[in-house]
């Protein structure tokens, strides 16, 4: 049965696949230290969002 409702999930909304969770590494100008930027960007801006 669990096999049936994990497929009646994927046929719902596709909407979730339209989007990525990105994660980029910055140095922090006060200490120097790094922190992670972590946001969910649509599929088509992944590449700008690691360009700036």
């Amino acid at each position: 049965m669990a096999k049936k409702v994990v497929a009646t999930l994927q046929e719902g909304k596709k909407d979730g696949r339209a989007y990525s969770k990105v994660i980029k590494m910055v140095k922090s100008p006060k200490t120097g230290a790094y922190i992670f930027d972590e946001r969910m960007v649509p599929n088509e801006a992944v590449k700008d969002f690691f360009k700036n």
